[in-house]
């Protein structure tokens, strides 16, 4: 009796199911660990150990500085600041807000043919949470589409005010510091449940390049955008 070799298109289809399996296995993964941050507070993040193995290939002895501190023991004016600064809908969107993303590709793509260096984000503070947690700082599509999976995992998964806990706490802040507790007693030598208006705006204002402002201090820009963000606080509101 003769056995006929499975066929080219069996071959390719089975190869599919594989491939296919291994993914859904991997994001299952994700999924696991979102659930777990979901319960239990993070003793680090992504970006923070890809920071650390940067600062230590200048100087081995390098640390981060980090202290997680709870929802409550965060000024309520940070979380406004953060909010209004990063993502004003973040009460109202499903994670993600692709009209954002739309305007901030426009937008990148008009500064790259005039040979601008300017960038804008559209990623809201579940996006960014999702990067700073599991991913990294590269830029890719596959790191993208892989926050994008993450986002949805999480605003699945997660409360608004678990979701904004967890992103105040491994935010970086400076070239050493992450998080709201560590970024207080950095730059205004307080607790972070006593950050005032002014001070949380000023914090929020770092978000985008917060190494920068805390290896070269204050500039014109980074004050202007934290009166903004003073003005812009009192229209949003905290979960």
């Amino acid at each position: 009796m003769t056995v006929s070799a499975p066929s080219p298109l069996k071959r390719v289809g089975v190869v599919l199911l594989v491939a296919l399996a291994l993914v859904l296995i991997y994001q299952l993964t994700f999924l696991l660990r979102v659930v777990w941050y979901n319960y239990y507070n993070p003793q680090s993040s992504a970006i923070m150990r890809q920071t650390l193995n940067e600062l230590r290939q200048d100087n081995p002895e390098a640390q981060l500085v980090f202290e997680w501190v709870d929802y409550d023991q965060i000024s309520d004016h940070l979380k406004r600041a953060v909010i209004s600064s990063e993502d004003a809908k973040f009460l109202e969107h499903k994670g993600i807000e692709w009209e954002a993303i739309r305007h901030a590709w426009e937008y990148n793509r008009k500064q790259a043919a005039e040979g601008s260096e300017r960038r804008r984000g559209g990623s809201t503070l579940t996006q960014q949470l999702a990067k700073n947690l599991f991913l990294s700082t590269s830029r890719s599509y596959t790191r993208k589409g892989q926050e994008l999976i993450l986002s949805y995992m999480i605003e699945f998964t997660m409360s608004k005010k678990r979701i904004l806990e967890l992103y105040l706490n491994v935010a970086q802040w400076g070239q050493h510091e992450f998080g709201a507790q560590a970024a207080a007693y950095r730059y205004f030598k307080r607790p972070a449940n006593r950050l005032t208006a002014g001070q949380s705006a000023h914090l929020a204002a770092m978000l985008p390049n917060p190494a920068f402002y805390d290896k070269n201090g204050s500039t014109p820009y980074l004050q202007r955008r934290t009166n903004t963000i003073v003005q812009r606080m009192r229209q949003v509101s905290a979960p």
